[in-house]
């Protein structure tokens, strides 16, 4: 496992979703996790050292499990399956190793908040993944002709589903 600190918040350009970046300690590698916004408020309010005067949900957590008297370990980045990462926050109560399965923003979110050391499996540093934090070059940058951008948005509507939309009166 190689240790990382939250590098940086961002949000991606594309679809408007945050992302963090972790990046190891010595520099050398860089991995992207797409994010939601809750855990991203979470996450940029404990850089920045912002506190509430009610706890929420990540401190509530942490709170919770040390009022059990257990503590936060670390948290590792583990997997990548099909777009989606899975991590472990690693708890110590009553002498023993508690492991439990969570997403992997809640977990930095979660080890921020407790101090906790973060790690990334070696794996998980794949030129493909890094490949998504460099700046597009000018031929990559290339916009789409009309009837490439015709396809794509027929493409969208034809894929959407109206449930997605859920149910509204007025």
């Amino acid at each position: 496992m190689i240790q990382v600190k939250v590098y940086s918040l961002a949000v991606d350009e594309k679809n408007q979703f945050p992302v963090v970046i972790l990046q190891s300690l010595d520099g050398s590698k860089q991995l992207p996790i797409w994010i939601g916004p809750p855990e991203a408020s979470a996450i940029a309010m404990e850089i920045a050292g912002k506190k509430f005067q009610r706890p929420l949900t990540h401190d509530l957590l942490v709170s919770l499990v040390q009022s059990l008297g257990a503590k936060v370990l670390r948290v590792e980045i583990v997997d990548l399956k099909e777009s989606t990462f899975y991590a472990r926050i690693y708890l110590e109560a009553a002498g023993q190793t508690i492991v439990v399965d969570a997403r992997p923003s809640d977990s930095l979110a979660i080890a921020l908040k407790a101090k906790a050391k973060i790690y990334v499996a070696p794996n998980l540093f794949s030129s493909e993944i890094e490949s998504l934090l460099k700046p597009e070059t000018e031929a990559e940058a290339v916009e789409p002709s009309d009837d490439e951008r015709a396809r794509r948005l027929r493409r969208e509507i034809e894929e959407m589903n109206l449930r997605d939309f859920g149910r509204y009166s007025m």
